[in-house]
């Protein structure tokens, strides 16, 4: 992990909705604390060998600079937070709340496909473009 990120995220670069994601936090990320991978780049497995792909694909995970795994919405609220933005997120991670938040992202990552066809038009991409160019698919 580079010196300057706080937070390893491994996405899923197939996922519409994970990318439409990704792309928003690579646009407030002005001070790298964000390292973004997605899970099905080419050299994916020789650069983590430590990231069991099968589980990354089906929930969020992140690895902190202090080498500590974190998933689910862990990941995503520590992610906003490094960039700035969205901090009502936290109020996921409070004691009564917590439980409830984590039920509904589990839902989520097992039927983001569904979700991303409804939302969408399509439930995965070859590979989802994650840059702000025109090419985008999101």
């Amino acid at each position: 992990m580079p010196e300057q990120a706080d937070l390893v995220v491994f996405y899923d670069g197939r996922c519409p909705l994970c990318v439409k994601e990704i792309r928003l936090l690579k646009r407030y990320n002005h001070r790298g604390r964000l390292q973004l991978e997605d899970i099905h780049a080419s050299d994916f497995t020789q650069r983590f060998p430590q990231v069991d792909q099968a589980k990354a694909v089906k929930i969020l995970h992140g690895l902190n600079a202090e080498g500590k795994w974190l998933t689910g919405l862990d990941v995503t609220v520590k992610a906003w937070q490094l960039v700035n933005r969205h901090r009502w997120l936290a109020v996921l991670r409070w004691p009564l709340i917590r439980p409830l938040a984590d039920l509904a992202y589990r839902f989520f990552a097992r039927h983001r496909q569904t979700l991303a066809w409804l939302i969408t038009g399509q439930r995965h991409c070859e590979r989802c473009v994650t840059d702000d160019d025109s090419s985008a698919l999101l």
